[in-house]
This record gives C-alpha cells, structure tokens and sequence, in this order.
C-alpha cells in the first residue's frame, strides 16, 4: 500500500478519501490487534496472576515513557520535517533516526543505572533485568513508522502494531511461563518490541532506501530537536495522561490491585486505539492542507474523522462496560473488582475523541496553548487522583473502589480537555470542529436497553451475556447510527474507493 506521492496533492476531495482509505486499513488492523490482544489479556490473567501483572504494568510504563521522549517528538513531527525540507527525504528520514538512537542509549543508561524507577520493590534477576535495553526498538519502530506513513504506507503499521508485536508477545507468554514464570511477561514485552522493530525497519528500508551520501548535520538535527520540543512535549503529557494512574496507583497500594487496574486499562485502551488507527495518515494530511493554506478542509477533516473515532468508541465503551463484571471475569475472578474502573476508563475514551482528534491540527497551529492546556490538565488530573482515593479512604472504602479514583480524575480531566482544545482550534480554523451529532445519543439508549435485557439474566447465565449480549449491544446502537447519523460521505469509511480514486487520493 505504499503511495509515493506526497498526501493532499489532489486537493481537499481527495483528502478525505485518503483519510478513509487509511482508516480503513488501520481499523482492519485494530481489529486484528484486538484479535491478538485479548489471548495475552487471558494468559496474562490466568497464568501469571495479578500481583506479576502489576509488576510487569508499572515496570512498562517507565521504559514506555523513555521510548517516547527517546522520540523527541519526531513522531508526529518528522511528517512536517519531510514536507517542508529541500534535501533528500531518506536523508531527513535517517537524522531523524540518528537523534533517536543517541537520546535512547541516554535513556537506557538511566534506567540501568537507577532500576529502581521501574521496580518499586526489587528488581529481577533474570533476562528481565535488560529491559531498559528495549527503548531504541521501541523508539526506532515508531519514527520508522511514521516515516512510512508520510508515503501513505499504513500497511505497515497495520502488520507492525497489529499483527506481530501483540501475537509475539501472546504466543511468548504462553511459553515462557514454563520456563521463567516470575520474568516471562517482560521478556516477552521485550521480544514483541524487537519483531515489531524488525517489521518496521525493513519496509522503511525498502521504501527510503539506504542513506547514500548521507552526511548528519549535527546542527541541523539539534534545531529539528529545539523545534520538536513542543511536540515532544505534547507527546509526553497525552501518554502521562493515560499512564499517570498507574503510577499513582503504584504508589499507594499492592502490585496485585495495580495489575487489576493495569487489565481494566488495557481493555479499556482496545476502543481508544480506533483514534491511532488515523493517526498515520491524518497528520500526513493535515499539515499538506496547512501548507496550501485551507484551514476550512483542515476543519472539515477533524470533524469527520472526530465523528467517526467517536461513534466507534461509544459502541465499544457500551459493549465493555455493560456486561462488564462478565467482561473482566474472562480475564480470571480476582480481575471483577476493576469492573467500576473499566467502566469510568471506557467512558474516558469516548470523551477523550475529540480533544485527540484537535490535537491532531493544534501541534501544527497552536502547538504551545495546546501543550499549555495539556499540562494544565494533567495537573488537574493527578491533584483529583490523590483527592479521591484519599477521600474514598477516609470513608472506609474497599481498595477496588479506591483504585477507580484515578479512572474518575482521568474521565472528568479529558472531558474537559475535549471541550477547551475543540473550542481553541475552532476559533483559530473559524470553523466547527465537533463531531458530536445527537442520535449518537439514540443510538446509545438502545444498546443500554438491550444491554440491560442480556445482564438482568441469572448469574449462571453470564456466558450468555458474552455470546450473545455483547453482539447485540454492538448491532443495535450500529444500527441506529448507520440509519439516522450516518450521511453519504461517512459511509466512504466503508466502502473500497475506485482504483483511479484510490491513486487520485495518493
């Protein structure tokens, strides 16, 4: 699927079918990433236990947020590099590289010298113990993608994130466990991010070619850095907003209640990565419509793709968290408690949708009021966090329900994020930017009527809710939406463009 011509050149029309065309393929891909997500969420579960998964969660998380600042916020911002430099494009591509590969050996550095910024307790002793290696993988993976992606190439990504890394790592737990029970899960992380490194580096190769003549400019690569920063900046408070909870829950109670959450999370993260399924070729088009100076298109993208992500996010959120006590029990019974968690985390994406599809314009109009409401929020979120579990527990409540205490913070703080980042690009694009249309809320009403149908079943039926429940759910709200929110131009999501149209668009 890679297309060589540079995204939006056949005009606004086109960029739209661009967008659905991509989305098309990266919803395929999530939901294969679905497919292959939920057997280690299982094996997880089953085999390791709650207190090793919670020790694995806030362990990743460390190593993740080294990975991404390893990044520079060239993730995002190497399609603007690429489309505004007179060199070479594999030139720029592979500076960009070099930048990564120096900021991860600092980054690993750090975290072998201080392990105990993964570990609360103690570190491992086994192959674990090398998972600080793992940020450049991580880091080179995510620019080589994204460099991909500028030529329209989502196949990629699609076989990368969605096929190899979340089956190696299902298939590597299952098989470790044998062998290293208390170090399988993060050496399994850690062989996922090398197959998924391996799958990105060699198209990336393939489409950039080698770097022939390629001389870095240290002076140049260290402004891209300086002009990335609040880019990178953007990319460190959006990943803290959705890892922050497990760190504080890390903080303040067991691994065990931290492996609960760490599972309602990554359910609840499953709807969310509908969002990222567009990120590859919306940003791609969204800085191409920017340099021909159309904000009005750059309006109309966000507003069909917000719609899009939120209609799809709303269906799964109601899917997961209406059969939700038979939702989390799949995963092992010590897992039900996180069922108030997975409910408010789940509701958190779908609120979340258009403060991230803003985002996608606002690092390229607005990068610092949008990194200032960002960091403002975060704060908001992690001082409501500490509130409510310390309110919860002056009240005598279980840790379960404490532990929901940052997914409400999380919830109310992306909530509010939405509407402030919305409302700022709006007035700077002085068009509407909302993808919210109210029979989504119809659509909504019907799913909870039939959910309700499915779970006031007997507890001895509670697989019925699973088989039969959770179709049900997802077809009626489908339904209502396709016949009263969907307009001719939404359905282009799902309908393969002409071959001719198909070329247009790249």
């Amino acid at each position: 699927m890679s297309i060589a011509a540079t995204p939006g050149d056949a005009g606004p029309a086109a960029d739209i079918a661009a967008i659905a065309k991509g989305g098309r393929t990266n919803i395929i891909g999530f939901a294969l990433r679905l497919a292959a997500r939920i057997p280690f969420l299982f094996v997880a579960g089953r085999l390791y236990g709650a207190e090793l998964v919670g020790r694995f969660a806030l362990a990743v998380v460390v190593v993740e947020l080294a990975a991404l600042l390893a990044t520079l916020g060239m993730k995002r911002g190497l399609a603007q590099a690429l489309s505004e430099s007179d060199r070479p494009h594999a030139h720029v591509a592979w500076d960009a590289l070099a930048v990564a590969l120096l900021a991860s050996i600092g980054a690993s550095a750090l975290l072998f010298a201080f392990p105990g910024l993964m570990y609360r307790i103690s570190p491992p002793h086994g192959l674990a113990r090398l998972l600080p290696g793992i940020v450049f993988a991580i880091a080179w993976s995510d620019l080589s993608l994204a460099a991909l992606a500028y030529r329209h190439n989502v196949r990629a990504t699609v076989t990368a994130r969605a096929v190899i890394e979340p089956w190696t790592i299902s298939i590597a737990a299952t098989l470790l466990y044998f062998i290293a029970p208390r170090d399988g899960l993060e050496i399994a992380y850690m062989l996922s991010m090398v197959a998924a490194l391996i799958a990105s580096v060699v198209p990336f190769v393939r489409s950039y070619g080698l770097p022939h003549g390629w001389n870095p400019r240290l002076a140049t690569i260290a402004t891209l850095a300086r002009h990335n920063m609040p880019l990178a900046g953007a990319d460190a408070i959006e990943w803290a907003t959705r890892n922050v909870d497990r760190f504080i829950l890390g903080q303040l109670f067991a691994p065990s209640v931290v492996g609960i959450y760490y599972m309602a999370q990554q359910i609840a993260s499953l709807p969310g990565r509908l969002k990222t399924s567009f990120d590859p070729i919306l940003g791609p088009v969204i800085t191409t419509s920017l340099a021909r100076g159309d904000r009005q298109a750059v309006a109309k993208q966000i507003r069909q793709v917000g719609f899009w992500i939120m209609a799809g996010q709303a269906g799964l959120a109601l899917m997961g968290s209406i059969p939700g006590e038979a939702v989390m029990g799949t995963i092992g019974p010590q897992f039900v408690g996180g069922t108030a968690a997975l409910a408010f985390l789940l509701t958190a994406e779908v609120v979340a949708s258009m403060a991230a599809v803003s985002e996608s314009a606002l690092v390229y109009v607005a990068r610092h009021r949008n990194l200032m409401i960002s960091a403002a929020m975060l704060s908001f979120q992690i001082a409501l966090s500490f509130a409510l579990i310390f309110a919860m527990r002056a009240l005598g409540w279980p840790p379960n329900y404490q532990a929901a205490g940052p997914a409400i913070a999380l919830m109310l703080s992306l909530g509010t994020t939405s509407i402030l980042k919305s409302r700022l690009l709006a007035h700077l694009l002085e068009a509407r930017v909302s993808g919210w249309r109210w029979p989504m809320l119809w659509a909504a009403l019907v799913a909870i009527v039939v959910g309700t149908i499915f779970t006031s079943l007997p507890h001895r039926f509670e697989w019925v809710e699973l088989v039969f429940g959770l179709p049900a759910i997802g077809a009626s709200y489908a339904l209502v939406l396709w016949r009263w929110a969907f307009a001719p131009e939404d359905r282009a999501l799902f309908k393969r463009a002409p071959v001719d149209q198909a070329a247009a668009a790249g």
